[in-house]
């Protein structure tokens, strides 16, 4: 039979039903009792009269316990006086099918009643929360709207290897592990198996997928295993064809979300989801740092000079929002030793952007170097020629102009909703948090 979820409860009235949820709350009066149940979509009341025909169900609901799963039997009806949706479900048969045992560690219904840690590690209560839950609907609304998006244009989804052989793709730190008799690393990303896909002739490819770094920072933007949307296609004339084709992209995605969930939005989250409009603004660092002097009088930090660092985000956001009236912006021309070997240069000039979202990088993406002499050279100025002769061989053979990008999908939530890294993850992966 049909599972019914308590969403749809309108068009079962005045039927005999089954439904299955959460113990949401029992109270347990003189003359009556109820319980509350919850499912994933919404919640329902069960009205069980105590008298002799129900001693059975009196027994078994004064035994009950929240957070415990039951299965109901019984008829639903509307009653005006029921405040939960004005219906209720007047049960013939109750069975538990699990019980909470113990008294929970932390009252989850209110996040502010523990501290973060705490709720990670009793993450599988916390995410009962039912804010907590909305943050995965969004998450997952988003992701299929941009996944359809992509296939209307043709493009292929793939799966890319996650242990590789070479630690040598960008230049954060990797993981390292034992394979077999030799070392392995976990992938910072599916980059070079995206431009092998490329010139292997498959023009247009995604993945969502799993990426690590082992870097050591603890802020509330980083983790060491995230979820990243990538994506790279081929026969582009310049970075410009990436950087509007990620616009169209994040149009679809939030266009979605703030049809199936904008008002669920504001009233748990007090955000807005404003969909952004074409073209997205865009400034060269140079003039990014002309800008935040003139504006802001911040002066970015030498070690830093060719490159953006979290406080010249932050700004750079405010920047887009006084300036273009725009919660995105694109910054090009960056330092070519700032960036990968792999990003094509003009005249020195790395053709590849960041795109900064309310003050936080949310995607590196470029034209790649396509040319195997040229590659070659370029990887040779990072000293990684040895390290990389897997990848160049890929562009051995002929492979057509490509580029491509990656979104950080956890981070997107993130800044989508005004929360942390940590509760933007299913699972969050730190420094400091290998469990559960």
């Amino acid at each position: 039979m049909k599972r019914i979820y308590l969403k749809d409860l309108e068009t079962h009235l005045n039927h005999e039903i089954t439904l299955q949820g959460f113990v949401d709350n029992i109270r347990d009066l003189q003359y009556v009792q109820f319980i509350i149940l919850r499912d994933i979509t919404e919640k329902v009341q069960i009205t069980i009269e105590k008298n002799e025909e129900n001693k059975k169900l009196n027994e078994i609901v004064s035994n009950l316990t929240n957070e415990s799963t039951i299965k109901v039997v019984g008829r639903l009806l509307a009653n005006s006086k029921v405040k939960l949706r004005g219906m209720e479900l007047l049960p013939s048969e109750i069975i538990v099918t699990s019980k909470s045992l113990e008294e929970l560690p932390f009252n989850f219904k209110n996040n502010d009643t523990a501290l973060i840690d705490t709720k990670l590690d009793y993450r599988f209560i916390d995410l009962r929360n039912e804010k907590n839950t909305l943050i995965f609907k969004i998450q997952s609304c988003m992701i299929e709207a941009m996944r359809s998006y992509l296939y209307q244009e043709n493009f292929i989804e793939i799966n890319t290897p996650k242990i590789i052989g070479t630690a040598s793709e960008s230049g954060s730190e990797v993981f390292e592990l034992k394979y077999f008799n030799q070392k392995a690393y976990l992938a910072q990303s599916p980059q070079f198996y995206k431009q092998m896909a490329m010139a292997s002739g498959l023009e247009k490819i995604f993945e969502v997928a799993p990426a690590f770094r082992a870097e050591n920072s603890n802020t509330n933007r980083h983790a060491t295993e995230f979820t990243s949307f990538d994506l790279e296609f081929s026969y582009i004339n310049s970075f410009e064809d990436v950087m509007s084709f990620e616009e169209d992209l994040l149009i679809a995605g939030f266009t979605a979300v703030k049809n199936q969930y904008g008002e669920q939005i504001k009233t748990l989250f007090n955000k807005e989801v404003i969909i952004p409009t074409k073209p997205f603004p865009r400034l060269k660092l140079n003039e990014v740092y002309q800008a935040l002097a003139d504006n802001y009088g911040y002066q970015i930090p030498k070690e830093d000079a060719g490159d953006l660092n979290s406080e010249a985000e932050k700004l750079t956001g405010k920047l887009a929002l006084k300036k273009y009236g725009h919660e995105f912006i694109f910054i090009t021309d960056y330092s070519f030793k700032k960036r990968p070997f792999y990003h094509m240069r003009k005249e020195g000039v790395p053709q590849g952007y960041d795109l900064i979202w309310r003050g936080c990088e949310i995607t590196t993406g470029a034209q790649r170097e396509h040319r195997y002499e040229i590659l070659k050279k370029q990887a040779q100025e990072k000293g990684l020629d040895k390290d990389v002769k897997f990848y160049l061989e890929f562009f051995k053979y002929g492979c057509p102009p490509h580029g491509g990008f990656g979104l950080g999908v956890n981070r997107l939530t993130m800044l989508m909703l005004g929360i942390t890294i940590k509760e933007a993850m299913f699972i969050f992966r730190g420094p400091n948090r290998l469990n559960p």
